[in-house]
Formats: structure tokens, C-alpha cells, sequence
């Protein structure tokens, strides 16, 4: 296998469309790990009689095994390259996919997911490296496609939830099926992979003081994230409970939102191109509170459908936009940049579930999506005073 691996600048360059494939199918894979889990929480929270409030705390492990882990992840993708790490983590976070399953009690749950966010958290640093890397040899923008792929990997696992629920398949078999998915492409796809480390000469610490423009690209990363995550945790509860929607249809307002972000991703670098970065992540988070609120105002399963595509489009372009900026930093080492930025956006992704969990505790469900509807605001406003995405 070591023969067949891709080991010179001129081989990546003369295989680079089938590494683009073998990059865009580890991000596909892991977010069909996410995606599978995310849409049987509304199964999980019914068999194990949680609360709002308890699943909320429960959602709280992966942000907690983000953070515990976030320096970490960071440095062994600097040290040891990503293609190395993609080598291994994807099937181990694939293997706590099923362990989910198993779980009996709300301890039992938050132990697995604890273990899940952490190895999320690695993967997903070392497949945006994966994908900055690739940038580089194609020396243009493709960021977002690679971001599309995780998305197609959300619609795709939604469209998989759906069949396994409606055809009496339980979420044990329904995780392995995963499993044996990620497996195969792992072995098949891993020697194709952007191989390589970080150069010697970067001694950058994590925990230096961070560049402010790290700061902020990870701070509206945060805010996009965040209410990603609330689609992909939640949106399937809200359309139950909030919507009451048909059993059977209750995954359609994830699937909406799913559709609307992919297809923005795959025309993301586009728009960017001729609107630019700042008037794009504007426009993205106008729609991001106009799609929140409007489900909140309007609980009618077709009105909150096309309010959760709104959403899906504006969500489409920022976090892309904001993890290639990174990467490309000339302050500090790509991969601890990526790392700051991308552990700060997906802390949003990971902590945005528990808060709505929370809010609809003590208020109500529509009540919390509500308040996120404002995350779109603010990243309107904090863009608009960047000067970094100022048009080109």
C-alpha cells in the first residue's frame, strides 16, 4: 500500500483531481457519522424518556470532549499530519457511532457522546487541513465543495435515518451499516490523501496568544456553527413537537435545510468570487434570522420548511470561507491556525444543542430557536465591521 501512496509535489499534482475525490469522500464520511446520529436523537430522547433539559446536558458532552482535547488534536495534526490521522480516527469515531446504541440510561449516553466529541473534534481538524492542503495544489478556491460534501453526507444520512425508521430497522444495525461504510472508504481512499507535517521551523504553541483575526474568523465561525448545529440536533424535534408533523415526516425539515446547504456549497466559491466575502457572509446571516424567525412565526409544516432552507442557504458559504482564510494565515503555522479557528467554530456546532436544550427547558422550543435567529445578526453586524472582507 505504502508504494501506491501519492509521495511527490509532482504526483499531487498530476493525481490531483483523485485527491480532491479521496478529500471530498472523508469529509462525505464524516459527516455522515454526524448525520446519522443527529437524525435519531428524536428516537434516542423518546426510548430513554428525556426531558428538553436532559438532552440538552447530554448534547453538553461533545462540546466538553471538544475542549478537553481541543490542543491535542491540534498539535498531532501539526506533528503528524493529517493523512496520518484520517487514517485512524474515522473509523474509531464510526466505532463510537454504534456504541451510541447500546446505551441503556442518560450516563451510559453521555460517556459514549463524551468519547464522540472527541474524536469528531479530531477529525474534523485534521479534514480541514486535509482540505486547505488540497487548496494549495489547485491553487484556487474549493473549499466550499469540500464543505458541500459533508452536507450531501447530512442529506444522504437523513434519507438513510428516514428508510431505517420506516421500514422497522433499529439504530444499532443502522449505525453498523455506517460502520462498515466508513471503513471501506477509509481503506480505499486513505493513500490518496495530502500526505505530509508541519515544517520544523514552526514552534508555534497553541496556547500562544492567539491572533486577533484568528479570533475573530473563529467568533462568526461560531456563530454559523451554532446554528447549524441547532438544525441538525433539533430540527427534527421542533418539527415533531412544534410543526406536529406526521411521524413519518418528521425529518423533512432537516432534509430541507440539508438540500439548501449543500447546493449553496457547491455554488459558494461562485458567489464569493463575484460578490466577495464580506457582502456574501453578510447576506448569509440576513438569512439565517430571517429562516429562524421565521419558523418561529410561522409553525406550518410548508412555511417552516422554506424557512428551514433559508437557513440551509445561510449557513451554505461562512464556515468554508472562514477555515480556508485560516489555513492561509502568514502569522502562524497553517495547522495550529486551523486548529484555533476551526476549534472555536465547531465549539458553536457542538454547544448551540445544549443551549436550545436549555432554553426550551425554561421556556419553550419555539422560544429558543427564536433567540438563535439573532446569531445571524450579530455575524451580519461583527462581519461588517471586519475590515479583512473588504471586496476584492
Amino acid at each position: 500500500m505504502h508504494t501506491s501512496s501519492i509521495t511527490s509535489e509532482e504526483e499531487l499534482y498530476n493525481k490531483r483531481n483523485r485527491v480532491r475525490i479521496a478529500v471530498s469522500l472523508f469529509y462525505f464520511c464524516q459527516g455522515l457519522v454526524f448525520a446519522s446520529w443527529a437524525s435519531r436523537i428524536p428516537v434516542i430522547k423518546e426510548n430513554l424518556a428525556l426531558t428538553e433539559a436532559q438532552l440538552g446536558t447530554l448534547l453538553l458532552m461533545l462540546p466538553v470532549g471538544q475542549l478537553a482535547t481541543m490542543a491535542l488534536s491540534g498539535k498531532l495534526v501539526t506533528t503528524y499530519g493529517s493523512s496520518k490521522v484520517l487514517r485512524i480516527m474515522p473509523i474509531i469515531y464510526a466505532c463510537l457511532l454504534c456504541m451510541i446504541s447500546f446505551a441503556v440510561n442518560a450516563i451510559q449516553l453521555g460517556a459514549v457522546l463524551l468519547a464522540f466529541g472527541i474524536a469528531s473534534n479530531m477529525c474534523n481538524i485534521a479534514v480541514n487541513t486535509q482540505g486547505v492542503a488540497a487548496e494549495g495544489i489547485f491553487k484556487k478556491s474549493i473549499m466550499s465543495s469540500f464543505h458541500g460534501a459533508w452536507s450531501i453526507a447530512g442529506f444522504t444520512g437523513a434519507l438513510i435515518g428516514l428508510l431505517t425508521m420506516n421500514i422497522g430497522i433499529d439504530t444499532l444495525t443502522h449505525f453498523i451499516i455506517i460502520f462498515v461504510l466508513i471503513v471501506i472508504n477509509t481503506l480505499v481512499n486513505y493513500r490518496f490523501l495530502v500526505p505530509g507535517k508541519a515544517k520544523e521551523t514552526e514552534k508555534t504553541s497553541f496556547f500562544s496568544k492567539p491572533e486577533k483575526s484568528l479570533v475573530q474568523l473563529g467568533i462568526i465561525g461560531f456563530f454559523s456553527m451554532a446554528t447549524e448545529g441547532a438544525m441538525f440536533d433539533w430540527s427534527g424535534v421542533y418539527f415533531k413537537e412544534i410543526v406536529e408533523a406526521p411521524e413519518n415526516l418528521i425529518i423533512v425539515g432537516y432534509a430541507s435545510f440539508m438540500v439548501t446547504m449543500a447546493a449553496g456549497r457547491f455554488v459558494g466559491d461562485y458567489i464569493i468570487s463575484r460578490i466577495g466575502r464580506k457582502r456574501t457572509l453578510q447576506g448569509s446571516g440576513l438569512l439565517m434570522f430571517i429562516g429562524m424567525m421565521g419558523s418561529v412565526i410561522f409553525p406550518d409544516f410548508w412555511l417552516c420548511t422554506i424557512a428551514f432552507m433559508l437557513v440551509g442557504i445561510g449557513v451554505a458559504c461562512n464556515v468554508p470561507t472562514v477555515y480556508s482564510l485560516a489555513g492561509k494565515s502568514t502569522k502562524v503555522p497553517s495547522g495550529v491556525a486551523l486548529a484555533m479557528v476551526s476549534s472555536i467554530s465547531f465549539l458553536g456546532f457542538l454547544m448551540g444543542p445544549p443551549l436550545i436544550g436549555y432554553i426550551a427547558e425554561l421556556f419553550s422550543l419555539r422560544y429558543s430557536y427564536g433567540v438563535f435567529a439573532f446569531f445571524g445578526l450579530m455575524m451580519f453586524v461583527m462581519t461588517s465591521k471586519l475590515k479583512m472582507f473588504r471586496d476584492e
